[in-house]
């Protein structure tokens, strides 16, 4: 694999910090809402929206997008890693140190991440059939319903109200 510029370095840490940047904003948005503040939540939601126009543009500028085959295969071989290796390690970490809730949070994730691939994979063979699907998200551990969600959820058993539907 060839060296990057610092440039093409650069290009990734900034990419790095603009969707870390996004994800945190929108965490503080819904907590600005919680404690019944509209307005700030308006504000962390719109400065959330610019650090993604901002993550887009660098990653577009890093040829990080390709074809949707070409995205639909790394994304599936990410999953995979992640699920396989990032979140074996983490898991072990945690029990380590007795950190009960982040052993919980990286084995939803890791089992998460397992149905996530399996999704990209079943896209990958059933790309020419164009079919409109649905998808619902767990809102507690990540896991994605390909249609209606289920009346539990198969990674974390949070009940069906849990799940939302992504447009």
């Amino acid at each position: 694999m060839p060296e990057r510029t610092r440039t093409e370095e650069n290009l990734y840490k900034a990419y790095v910090g603009e969707a870390k940047a996004s994800v945190r904003l929108l965490a503080y948005a819904e907590q600005a809402a919680r404690d019944g503040y509209p307005q700030m939540a308006h504000l962390f939601r719109a400065v959330a929206a610019a650090e993604r126009v901002h993550a887009l543009k660098h990653l577009r500028l890093m040829k990080a997008v390709g074809s949707t085959e070409e995205n639909l295969a790394r994304s599936f071989e990410r999953e995979a890693t992640v699920s396989e290796n990032y979140y074996k390690e983490f898991i072990q970490v945690a029990e380590e140190e007795g950190a009960r809730a982040a052993v919980v949070s990286f084995g939803q994730a890791r089992d998460a991440e397992e149905f996530h691939g399996k999704l990209y994979k079943g896209a990958l063979e059933h790309m020419q059939e164009e079919r409109d699907t649905r998808y619902h998200v767990c809102s507690i551990c990540g896991y994605v319903a390909d249609g209606d969600p289920p009346e539990s959820c198969p990674v974390c058993n949070a009940p069906r109200d849990k799940f939302f539907p992504v447009e």
